[in-house]
């Protein structure tokens, strides 16, 4: 659905070749007067106000008032042909996004637009507290809209009717409990427990009697009998977390009690019925594990019956603004701070973060912002620091090649020797192949407008064929 812009000018010559330019990337609506506009805005959800100051005998600063105080204001922008500081800085207090001087330069116009279309989306997602899924029971703890969540929820309700073994992977923080938990919530075991094992925090000498159990007399300190996590889970689930960290003796005793259903307790060998559905999960690649001999591969086939790959956060940027409203609206409950929203540069500070911690980090990072915030509104130096450390390296990092700002971030390899229109020209094709063709996906990618890519591969049509 394309952004919609509501441009209003008392100059129709303006309306229509602002129209004209915009109208293949925003649905436009234009009006001549304050009136005019406050009709539209009140009949049609409007995203971006484009406004001059002058018209007739209104002012644009009054339209923009008017703006500010609907249920879902759009992203302001002030027009002038009597632009001064203090115009600019009084549009901005009346809650303009940005202040343009005429006469106006058509890519800067193109340019502020786009970015104020990426602000207002951002503005949409904070608004959305929760999932876009049906939150059946089990799932309504996991967030995401991505495409990537959606088909792994998708797997869950498919799987966890069932009794199959289940193998999840994925980074550290990615969320795979929770979707053990869904798994256990979903099932016809949902009426016994759902038992969780940390396999990492234990040593190899624990490991087998919190697995199995052991007898009284066991070892020394065994001074009961003890039931192992196999019998605390019977009926029910076991989770087995970090299952890349059991040693080799474990796994031949983990793989005969898979196989046979059986366990024995520690110094026992009466054999012990258990009715457990076994879901593990690792960050590690088991895979590379089996090739050098520190993972069993029968216990790996056994294991990874169905496979559930949790994805990264940075994979699904999009889910971020998701889950930091639900963490902060969560969070503020927790704390008692009257927080409602982020602001929009600490959107941005989210957003542009790589997230090496995962989902974990970044609920950790909002609790941080929900403590620190003074407000009702996050505001970056709420946030953790090394978010804004990590926007000042990227806004530092050389990025261009030419003076018309081409990015070089997708794998071309730059040398000084190379021609620096040879440079450009591969660059851009590479945004091509990177986004299926689409001029106007590329020319984001690239940091251009639209336009000015259109211009340069009609300089070189010879180089960009496939794509005219």
């Amino acid at each position: 659905m394309l952004p919609v812009l509501l441009i209003v000018d008392d100059e129709k010559s303006t309306r229509d070749a602002l129209r004209l330019a915009l109208e293949d990337d925003y649905e436009v609506y234009a009006a001549a007067n304050g009136k005019a506009a406050r009709a539209l805005m009140e009949s049609e959800p409007i995203d971006i106000l484009l406004t001059d100051l002058r018209l007739g005998g209104e002012s644009g600063m009054d339209l923009i008032d008017y703006a500010q105080g609907l249920p879902q204001p759009p992203t302001c922008i002030m027009m002038t042909a009597y632009g001064s500081a203090d115009t600019a800085a009084e549009a901005r207090r009346h809650g303009a996004y940005y202040f343009l001087t005429k006469p106006l330069n058509l890519d800067e116009v193109e340019l502020l637009l786009r970015r104020a279309a990426h602000t207002r989306s951002l503005e949409v997602q904070n608004r959305e507290l929760t999932t876009q899924l049906n939150p059946v029971g089990g799932l309504d703890a996991m967030l995401g809209d991505s495409p990537q969540m959606q088909r792994i929820f998708n797997r869950i309700r498919q799987v966890a009717p069932t009794n199959a073994t289940v193998l999840i992977e994925g980074e550290t923080g990615t969320g795979k409990e929770l979707v053990a938990r869904a798994l256990h919530t979903l099932s016809p075991r949902n009426k016994s427990k759902f038992v969780a094992v940390n396999c990492a925090a234990l040593s190899p000498q624990l490991m087998e009697s919190e697995l199995f159990g052991h007898e009284k007399g066991a070892f020394t300190g065994a001074l009961q009998r003890r039931k192992g996590r196999f019998e605390e889970a019977d009926g029910g689930t076991l989770f087995l977390d970090e299952i890349g960290e059991i040693d080799i003796p474990t796994q031949v005793k983990l793989l005969r009690v898979l196989s046979e259903r059986t366990i024995e307790r520690v110094g026992s060998n009466e054999p012990i019925a258990v009715n457990v559905r076994v879901v593990a999960a690792t960050n590690r690649n088991l895979e590379e594990m089996v090739q050098a001999g520190s993972f069993r591969l029968d216990l790996y086939q056994r294991l990874n019956v169905i496979s559930v790959q949790m994805p990264p956060l940075r994979e699904r940027a999009g889910d971020v603004v998701l889950m930091a409203n639900a963490f902060a609206q969560e969070l503020s409950r927790e704390n008692n701070k009257p927080v409602r929203h982020f602001s929009r540069a600490a959107l941005e500070l989210l957003r542009e973060y790589p997230w090496p911690g995962n989902v974990r980090q970044l609920r950790t990072a909002v609790e941080h912002g929900v403590v620190m915030c003074e407000g009702g509104t996050i505001e970056p130096a709420d946030l953790p620091e090394y978010l804004s450390r990590h926007q000042s390296v990227i806004a530092a990092s050389p990025s261009v090649v030419t003076q018309s700002n081409v990015r070089t971030d997708f794998g071309l390899d730059f040398t000084p020797s190379f021609n620096l229109e040879y440079v450009e020209q591969q660059t851009i094709l590479r945004a091509l192949q990177h986004t299926g063709g689409n001029r106007s996906a590329a020319a984001e990618l690239l940091g251009i407008n639209r336009r000015t890519l259109q211009r340069k591969m009609a300089e070189a049509r010879d180089v960009f064929r496939q794509y005219m």
